[in-house]
């Protein structure tokens, strides 16, 4: 059977780590395994037990303060995961091959854009998970806040489109820090999960300078994103349960894992004997 695995991806700040530890938990609840593995070489604190730590094999500081070097922190976080990508047996004998079948992994991924936007990095290692039977579901997180504001929400919904397209796997995009919200900025929201963006986005547009400057471009773009239909939004919401768990059935849809799992037959009890030979009988 496969192994299966979340890639958990975003912008800095968009509440990756957060997702991951109340993923965690949340499986812990239920009764399911899954491995938390950090991508991360520049991560610092984790309040999630992590199986595997890139750091193990290469950190950014130390990068940084190689004097041949002399990278700054975005070119030393390039260096290090293009040096991760030299060293995919690594990942595999220390993740894959000891472990069991139809295994559960969450992959807390770096935050800068370019390794996923145009950058060979996060394609390569989804390649190389096909190549080892691990179902991939890449999981796009985007704050909230980008919803307040027309610009902001084209431009997340356009860098989790280019993510899809390049990485070319199963995709969610998930809005989060949802649970920092009062009930009716939830409500609001509410309007970004299926939008139109024709109506949604130019309705808020103002007549400044700008918007009157860029209300073709605008338009061009709303119409591409409408056009494909390709980026929906799943809210999450960590302080709700049943919030966790749609945006959990989606991903579990999206992998196929509900499909493979066998079928669990209840044994039956019996308060006593007879009940049992009659059963039998029946039969």
């Amino acid at each position: 059977m496969p192994h299966y695995a979340q890639l958990v991806m975003g912008p800095a700040g968009s509440g990756k780590s957060t997702y991951c530890s109340t993923m965690a938990e949340h499986f812990k609840v239920i009764k399911r395994n899954c491995l938390v593995v950090n991508l991360d070489p520049a991560a610092e604190y984790f309040d999630y037990p992590v199986a595997l730590d890139i750091r193990e094999l290469i950190q950014l500081d130390d990068v940084m303060e190689d004097e041949d070097l002399q990278y700054g922190p975005n070119g030393g976080l390039i260096f290090c995961m293009e040096y991760f990508l030299k060293n995919m047996e690594w990942l595999r004998e220390s993740l894959f091959d000891d472990a069991e079948e139809d295994s559960y992994f969450m992959f807390d991924c770096p935050g800068q854009i370019e390794l996923y936007t145009h950058l060979p990095v996060m394609k390569t290692l989804v390649e190389h998970f096909s190549n080892w039977d691990v179902r991939v579901c890449g999981v796009f997180l985007i704050d909230s806040q980008f919803f307040g504001d027309p610009s902001k929400f084209i431009s997340g919904m356009l860098t989790s489109l280019s993510c899809m397209i390049n990485l070319e796997i199963t995709h969610l995009s998930v809005m989060t820090k949802v649970d920092k919200l009062s009930k009716n900025s939830k409500k609001e929201l509410r309007k970004f999960l299926d939008p139109e963006l024709q109506n949604l986005i130019l309705a808020e547009m103002c007549d400044t300078y700008h918007d009157k400057k860029y209300r073709k471009l605008t338009e061009a773009l709303c119409q591409l994103i409408d056009d494909y239909s390709m980026v929906r939004f799943v809210m999450f919401d960590r302080s709700s349960e049943n919030s966790i768990n749609v945006l959990l059935q989606h991903i579990d849809t999206a992998l196929q894992f509900d499909e493979d799992q066998p079928v669990k037959v209840k044994d039956y009890e019996y308060d006593d004997e007879d009940d049992r030979c009659d059963v039998n009988e029946r039969d």
